[in-house]
C-alpha cells in the first residue's frame, strides 16, 4: 500500500513538473504576463483597462532587459576596469540607464505593461563570464560587448518606433535614442583607444 501511494505522489510530482516546464527567466516570465493582455494579437486576451498592445510590450520588456543589464555590467567596470575611460563609461551607464529605467518603469506600470525585475539568462551569462576578467582583458571584453550592445539597443529602438502604439512609448523612443548613439560613440571611441595599445 505504501509504494502504491509512493507511485501516485511520485507521478503527481513528474505532471506537476512538466506542467510548469524549464525554469524562466525574469524576460520570459515578463513576456509571458504580458502575452496574456494583448488585446492586439491575443483574441483571447483580457478586455478594458488590462488590455495592452503587444508590440509596446514586447519593446517595453526588451528595453528594460537591456537597462537593467547596461547598470549591473557598468556597476561591474567601475569595479574592474583598468582605464580609467572604461570607469567612467561604466559610470556613465549606471547613471543614463538607471534614470532612463525608471522613466521605462513609470510608463509601465500607467499601461499595465509588466516588466523584468532582473537581467535574463543571457545577460547573466555575458555578467559572469566578464566578472571571470580583470585589467585590461575586462576592459577589452567591456568595450566590445558595449560596443556590440550598443548597436543592437539602436537597431531595436528604431524598429521598435515603426510598431509601438502608445504615443508614449514613441515620445520615450525619441527621447532615447539619442543617449543611446551618444553612447555608441564614445564607447566606439574608446575601444580605438585601448586597443591602440
Amino acid at each position: 500500500m505504501k509504494t502504491y501511494r509512493l507511485v501516485i505522489l511520485l507521478t503527481f510530482v513528474v505532471m506537476l513538473a512538466a506542467c510548469h516546464g524549464p525554469n524562466k527567466d525574469s524576460k520570459e516570465k515578463a513576456d509571458s504576463v504580458n502575452n496574456q493582455y494583448d488585446s492586439l494579437n491575443n483574441k483571447n486576451a483580457g478586455t478594458g483597462d488590462r488590455a495592452i498592445s503587444g508590440p509596446d510590450a514586447k519593446f517595453a520588456v526588451d528595453a528594460a532587459n537591456g537597462g537593467l543589464e547596461e547598470v549591473e555590467l557598468g556597476k561591474l567596470a567601475q569595479a574592474k576596469a583598468l582605464h580609467a575611460q572604461v570607469k567612467n563609461f561604466g559610470a556613465m551607464m549606471v547613471k543614463d540607464h538607471s534614470m532612463a529605467n525608471m522613466e521605462l518603469k513609470e510608463l509601465a506600470k500607467n499601461k499595465r505593461i509588466t516588466l523584468p525585475d532582473s537581467i535574463g539568462m543571457e545577460e547573466q551569462a555575458l555578467k559572469k563570464q566578464l566578472s571571470a576578467k580583470s585589467g585590461a582583458e575586462f576592459d577589452k571584453a567591456y568595450v566590445a560587448a558595449m560596443v556590440e550592445d550598443h548597436k543592437k539597443d539602436i537597431a531595436t529602438f528604431e524598429e521598435a518606433r515603426k510598431k509601438v502604439k502608445y504615443p508614449e512609448m514613441t515620445a520615450l523612443i525619441d527621447k532615447s535614442l539619442p543617449m543611446l548613439k551618444k553612447h555608441l560613440l564614445v564607447i566606439e571611441g574608446i575601444s580605438q583607444h585601448i586597443n591602440k595599445q
